[in-house]
């Protein structure tokens, strides 16, 4: 199925949803799904010590998630990530484990610059929390924007040929080329010149954001893909 996907929709319609999948990938490896009701009491009481009541007010107000969910979050993240922050290489290795077939260096790698929204090379629980609720809580749009952020690698608000074809071939990789045996080896960039057939309306060569909004609210595998998560914490 995702074979089929691939070839008739384009990389960009699974990149979509790797980027809300490999999300949770993040979340299962610090042991934030699946927990049952009968420990969420004893998760509140010992984060609550740990959170300052300040911060955890501002983030419930800020972000998607209730005092429940933000104390079990900061939980976990704090378990696994005892200085409080994550760095690039934590992401690498999370998605090496999540993609062994393949290389996931360099998508991990982009991953994490659109986490890292300050930009200054960690990413912080407040980081953490806001991408994940734009992902998992956010509105159409607001996914949207997000994910037009991580096509945007140099951040000037455009997606060029040549960062989709960047983005395109990291996710090539990473799911690997070996699973995937009939994709040719100029598939992705195949791919990039029909995404941009379909969303650069005026034909400038960039891609701007109420262009990419517009095309993916008009893909409906693109706006199925948007809601496969929400509700999962």
């Amino acid at each position: 199925m995702l074979t089929l996907e691939w070839e008739s929709e384009g990389l960009q319609t699974v990149g979509i949803v790797v980027i809300i999948f490999a999300s949770l990938k993040l979340l299962h490896l610090l042991g934030l799904i699946d927990f049952s009701e009968d420990t969420v009491e004893d998760e509140m009481e010992m984060a609550t010590v740990r959170h300052r009541p300040e911060a955890l007010e501002l983030l419930e107000a800020q972000s998607k998630f209730t005092k429940k969910e933000l104390q079990i979050l900061y939980r976990g993240f704090k378990n696994e990530c005892p200085s409080g922050v994550v760095n690039e290489e934590t992401f690498k290795e999370i998605y090496s484990q999540f993609f062994p077939q393949g290389d996931s260096t360099t998508y991990a790698h982009f991953l994490f610059n659109a986490f890292d929204t300050d930009h200054n090379g960690s990413v912080s629980f407040e980081d953490f929390v806001m991408g994940l609720s734009i992902l998992l809580r956010g509105t159409v749009q607001e996914k949207l924007k997000w994910a037009f952020n991580l096509y945007d690698i140099n951040k000037d608000g455009y997606i060029t040929k040549e960062e989709m074809l960047d983005i395109m071939k990291a996710i090539y990789d990473m799911m690997g080329k070996c699973t995937y045996p009939i994709l040719k080896e100029d598939a992705p960039r195949q791919h990039v010149e029909t995404f941009f057939q379909k969303m650069d309306k005026n034909k400038d060569g960039v891609v701007t954001i109420d262009e990419f909004i517009e095309s993916c609210q008009k893909d409906e595998n693109i706006m199925r893909s948007m809601q496969l998560f929400e509700n999962v914490i």
